[in-house]
């Protein structure tokens, strides 16, 4: 693969990662770049690194949008002849090459939304890594799945209805007022006393 099929596919990526259901436009990428990294690159620059009228990057360009797209800077070159997706460099990192492989499942199960958006979710993640760890934990851990599904996800347990739902989350009643009850004592906030209506 080329350098500037490698920037446009990660443009594609990066897009659904942002949950834009479409590329990231090079003037988006651009003005996304000077916010998250504090550097400045050109939409006209980009663009010619993407036809490939400027076949090589500068060191500096390189780091920019290896930081941006959170890829090791090796990746940003052409591939040598010959070679094939499968053999993995050395030098790309393991949470790299998990990242990756999650992007590429959320595009095989494009269908499934909610598997997509957890795939991307978790590829997004700094630690993924960590992440399917921890539900290695979960899932071996007797009982603890079925009870995080029922407080995280009561929909798909069947347990909310509507005499026991918050109507405004969706969530069981008092689950998400616990929640915030705790979160101000750990803060030292205290909540408002509501006046009658």
């Amino acid at each position: 693969m080329k350098l500037g099929e490698k920037i446009r596919y990660l443009r594609e990526v990066e897009g659904k990662l942002r949950g834009l259901d479409r590329d990231l436009s090079q003037q988006e990428m651009v003005r996304a770049i000077e916010v998250e990294t504090g550097s400045k690159l050109s939409q006209s620059y980009l663009s010619q690194i993407e036809s490939g009228s400027r076949p090589h990057l500068t060191n500096t360009t390189r780091q920019i949008l290896a930081k941006f797209f959170k890829v090791h800077p090796g990746y940003l070159v052409d591939d040598p002849d010959g070679y094939h997706p499968e053999l993995q460099s050395e030098l790309r990192s393991l949470e790299d090459k998990l990242d990756l492989w999650l992007v590429g499942g959320a595009e095989r199960f494009r269908r499934d939304p909610e598997l997509k958006h957890a795939l991307l979710t978790l590829a997004q993640h700094d630690r993924s890594r960590e992440c399917l760890l921890l539900l290695e934990a979960i899932l071996e851990t007797p009982g603890l799945a079925p009870r995080l599904a029922e407080v995280l996800r009561p929909k798909l347990q069947g347990a909310a209805t509507p005499t026991n739902t918050n109507r405004s989350s969706g969530t069981p009643s008092g689950i998400r007022e616990q929640g915030t009850k705790n979160r101000d004592q750990e803060t030292g906030n205290s909540a408002l006393p509501r006046t009658g209506k």
